[in-house]
């Protein structure tokens, strides 16, 4: 029993580093993607409340995309389909074929994805915001961004934070989708450790332990986070 514990210590025939550098993968994969994600759904939002009905219409149809097609098949799509369109275009252009970065498709693809959903998040913690504040605000000369900046930005941020923690929770876990790429992530590293060892349950088993450990350092630090802005909030009645 304890040779088998030894594929996973840090010495050079065990795999601990190798799964470290997987999930660090995965944690930058899954933060990229998160900011890409929040930077959209913000964006996608406001247009849908606040822009002319063709645009609006153009991000609804988005919207409604994104949450429509797997994530894994847009992951297939935009990298096999994308990286030939690229190489198409440079070949046209006289300049050489280029390789299209798994990360960097990951990143991307993800956070459409998380900014389809982050955008009806947002959409909702911005209904929600008392009216009256908003026409207060613009009283007192508040208009466009510095109207966003400094009165709907704070006063939304307790009403999505819940929904944002979960579609992080989510995205730590879609991050494995990169796998069928060939990225180096925790899910791509334990099934190559799997299948040098042939002992897939440890490797599994493993990856599952690590991806638990970073939801509860995730859902802790929400929960700080959700406890900190809320002390800003009105009591309900």
């Amino acid at each position: 029993m304890p040779a088998i514990f030894d594929l996973i210590d840090f010495s050079e025939q065990g795999w601990g580093s190798a799964l470290l550098k997987g999930l660090w993968m995965t944690l930058q994969i899954s933060a990229g993607a998160f900011v890409v994600g929040l930077f959209i759904g913000l964006v996608v939002a406001c247009a849908k409340l606040g822009s002319p009905r063709p645009v609006a219409t153009l991000m609804r149809g988005y919207t409604t995309l994104f949450r429509a097609v797997p994530e894994l098949l847009l992951i297939l799509l935009l990298y096999y389909v994308g990286s030939m369109g690229l190489n198409a275009l440079m070949l046209w252009a006289g300049y050489s074929e280029v390789d299209v970065s798994g990360p960097l498709v990951a990143i991307l693809v993800l956070g459409l994805v998380q900014g389809a959903y982050a955008s009806e998040i947002f959409r909702a913690a911005i209904l929600a915001i008392p009216h009256g504040q908003i026409e207060a605000a613009r009283a007192f000369g508040l208009n466009g961004f510095g109207l966003f900046r400094r009165v709907t930005l704070p006063i939304m941020a307790p009403y999505a934070l819940a929904g944002m923690s979960n579609l992080w929770i989510n995205l730590i876990k879609d991050s494995a989708l990169i796998s069928v790429v060939g990225t180096n992530e925790l899910l791509y590293t334990a099934k190559q450790a799997a299948g040098s060892t042939r002992h897939y349950l440890l490797f599994y088993l493993t990856a599952a332990a690590l991806y638990y450990l970073v939801t509860l350092t995730s859902n802790y630090l929400s929960g700080r986070i959700e406890r900190r802005i809320r002390r800003w909030m009105p009591l309900a009645e």
